[in-house]
């Protein structure tokens, strides 16, 4: 075997970095060749190919991108030689978009830049912030909107303020309520607006771990949000922060589009970035192998535990072994050690709860870190809501439980279940 493919993606040139791997596979294309599976894709505007070794022969090579598409491309290995299979996505309708082009976060750049209008999008989630209603015929309302986004950082947000109750009285409080005010402690600020081509209709908004990039600030909390509002309507944004030394975008899609959700979330890590994204479509085997191949570095200091909550749900998610594993070890010092993440308690009583196999003792630990979780606030993780409701719903007849998953159940009907981190919508403009 001396025949190798050598696989990348290419990215648009000269926007912001956008480094990631993705996973694909190598198949035959006929009945005799090498099969690789879970390959890894380099992806940004000048990567690096991975090299891969096969026999020489006719092979498909695929790239399952974090959007659920998958992109084929053919090539030829030919022995002694060294075959590129470049997997192109350069039509990004900015350059400073193209990692959230590489999401699925936006659309391509003939279809954004196109004449012919975009269908109105079904679900409440991918619905601009700003198109209008429909009549029940289906036609638009034709009401006038002011097609303008206002983001609020709140730099420091007191846990009581993001507990389930806060967040849930935020759903009912009248328009013209500041949202920011009522989640902070007094240092929100109104970012100005992206200078970049698309900052009217799709504002892209980057933070690093001292804040807005371009508009640092402080004191910074244990949680940061940020609150996006357009034509009346009103999310709150969850922002993964601080994410190492990575950096965070905060995409607003204004257009009237089916691509993507109204709000996006995406961490720009080249390792693992890709892997959130897969976790959010629920393909938990596929992101496991981004998450796995750099497994030590995410827990060897915890120095990131956003990062290592987000591999211990994909672990957890796709082990099902009911023993003790390498990891379970990772996952007390997660919980213990960061309590202003509920999502290391959910993971603790998710896996103790797997692993109880009748035995009460387990059981109740696993209840108690339930209520442990709840306590702490809302998660980072729209996968850790889910888990949350899903294990308090296995004690119904607990008052304790029952009132908990109540809550948690109302807040999860706020959510958009597609994004990685938790965006509430708390306002939802209908005429």
């Amino acid at each position: 075997m001396s025949a190798v493919l050598a696989v990348r993606l290419l990215l648009p040139p000269g926007g912001e970095p956008g480094d990631a791997v993705i996973v694909g596979d190598i198949r035959p294309s006929g009945r005799t060749g090498t099969s690789r599976h879970g390959i890894l894709i380099p992806c940004g505007s000048a990567p690096s190919p991975r090299s891969y070794p096969v026999e020489p022969g006719r092979y498909v090579v695929s790239a399952s991108l974090p959007s659920g598409l998958v992109l084929t491309e053919s090539a030829v290995a030919v022995e002694d030689r060294e075959t590129p299979v470049d997997f192109a996505m350069t039509d990004s309708p900015y350059a400073t978009h193209a990692w959230q082009y590489l999401m699925g976060n936006i659309e391509p750049g003939g279809v954004y830049h196109g004449p012919a209008r975009s269908p109105r999008a079904e679900s409440v989630a991918s619905r601009s912030m700003a198109a209008t209603a429909s009549r029940p015929d289906g036609t638009a309302s034709g009401a006038a909107v002011d097609p303008t986004a206002l983001a609020t950082w709140v730099a420091d947000s007191p846990p009581a303020r993001w507990s389930f109750a806060s967040m849930l009285a935020l759903a009912r409080t009248p328009p013209g309520t500041s949202v920011a005010d009522s989640i902070g402690s007094g240092g929100s600020r109104v970012l100005p607006a992206p200078l970049h081509p698309g900052g009217t209709v799709t504002p892209l908004y980057r933070f690093g771990p001292d804040g807005p990039l371009g508009t640092p600030g402080g004191p910074l909390g244990e949680r940061q949000f940020l609150v996006v509002e357009a034509a009346g309507s009103v999310r709150l944004v969850t922002l993964p922060l601080p994410w190492g030394e990575a950096e965070v975008e905060v995409l607003v899609n204004l257009r009237q589009s089916p691509t993507g959700s109204a709000v996006s979330v995406a961490v720009h890590d080249a390792d693992v970035g890709a892997g959130l994204a897969y976790m959010a479509q629920g393909a938990l085997d596929t992101a496991a192998r981004l998450f796995t191949d750099v497994e030590e570095m995410l827990y060897s200091r915890l120095a990131n535990p956003l990062a290592a909550a987000a591999g211990c749900y994909v672990l957890i998610g796709t082990d099902h072994s009911p023993g003790s594993t390498r990891w379970d070890p990772w996952l007390e010092r997660l919980a213990d050690g960061f309590p202003w993440l509920g999502d290391g308690a959910i993971l603790r009583a998710v896996r103790l709860l797997r692993r109880a196999r009748g035995d009460p003792g387990q059981v109740r630990r696993g209840r108690e870190g339930l209520i442990e979780a709840f306590d702490r606030g809302i998660p980072f993780y729209t996968l850790g809501l889910a888990w949350l409701v899903d294990g308090l719903a296995a004690f119904p007849e607990d008052p304790a439980c029952a009132r908990r998953l109540d809550a948690a159940r109302r807040l999860s009907w706020l959510v958009d279940t597609r994004e990685p981190f938790l965006i509430l919508d708390l306002r939802q403009r209908r005429t």
